[in-house]
């Protein structure tokens, strides 16, 4: 992304020991990209200027308007305007129940809008008979927040990783928790890996949203540091997902679908 950093420094005065002391401090960039399908607008996001491929593909595949990439034929960005135009092998013709053009923000809750019918239509129920340890859980939510410079560095991202049992297979980060989870949902789609028997390590809430997008990239298990909402554990009892917040230090909650992670 050349001409666009991934953050910058902010002169400011840190208040510490009773005193105030000048200092730079690095804050994460927040970059708007529109999103164009054949000619026509979209959807804007609002995102970290990283992996903006991954994020586009991932994003239109949890919408339901593309199954695979190869249902992308074009794919260009232009990053002085902001831009995202993408090329379809079938032109885009859903209804405008469906879809209109929106914003897509980057807070958590009100920048995000909630089609119902659409969700049903793209999330998956997850059938994995897959089994991991407790242990090996707490270790990928420690490794996702190890890894991510960006968090380290700014603070102001969320991390998403796809993992497996024996590790992270991607991890991306951005302001935007959707943004997070789409960028390694394109990432998979674009690398054709499988994710049915896939572990989403996640550094937020757990609301509905988020639920329903670790059911659209296929996964079986989503773990957190944060907590969850009711909504989101309904949803994830229904679409046969585990779900486990609150993975800090050596302990964990474990809200559904239990079965899939073990003691030993």
């Amino acid at each position: 992304m050349a001409g666009r950093k991934l953050s910058t420094t902010w002169n400011a005065v840190r208040y510490e020991d009773g005193g105030w002391k000048e200092r730079e401090e690095e804050v994460a960039s927040e970059y708007p990209l529109t999103v164009r399908l054949d000619g026509e607008e979209f959807a804007t996001i609002v995102c970290t200027p990283a992996d903006l491929d991954e994020m586009v593909i991932g994003f239109l595949a949890s919408e339901g308007v593309i199954l695979t990439a190869d249902d992308v034929t074009g794919l260009s960005i232009d990053d002085e305007r902001g831009m995202a135009d993408v090329e379809l092998k079938r032109k885009h013709t859903a209804s405008a129940e469906f879809y209109g053009k929106r914003f897509i923000g980057s807070c958590c809750g009100k920048g995000r809008q909630f089609y119902l019918q659409n969700d049903v239509r793209t999330a998956r129920t997850s059938t994995s008979r897959l089994r991991v340890s407790a242990e090996r859980c707490l270790e990928l939510m420690r490794r996702l927040q190890a890894e991510s410079a960006a968090y380290r560095h700014t603070g102001g991202v969320h991390n998403a990783a796809l993992c497996s049992p024996e590790g992270i297979v991607v991890t991306r980060s951005d302001i935007g928790r959707h943004n997070a989870l789409d960028k390694i949902y394109g990432y998979c789609l674009l690398h054709r890996i499988p994710t049915r028997d896939g572990i989403v390590a996640f550094s937020g809430r757990l609301s509905s949203e988020v639920v329903l997008k670790t059911a659209k990239i296929g996964a079986a298990v989503l773990l957190s540091n944060a907590a969850p909402t009711d909504l989101g554990l309904k949803l994830a009892a229904e679409l046969g997902l585990t779900v486990a917040g609150f993975a800090r230090d050596a302990q964990m909650n474990v809200y559904t679908h239990r079965e899939r992670i073990t003691t030993a």
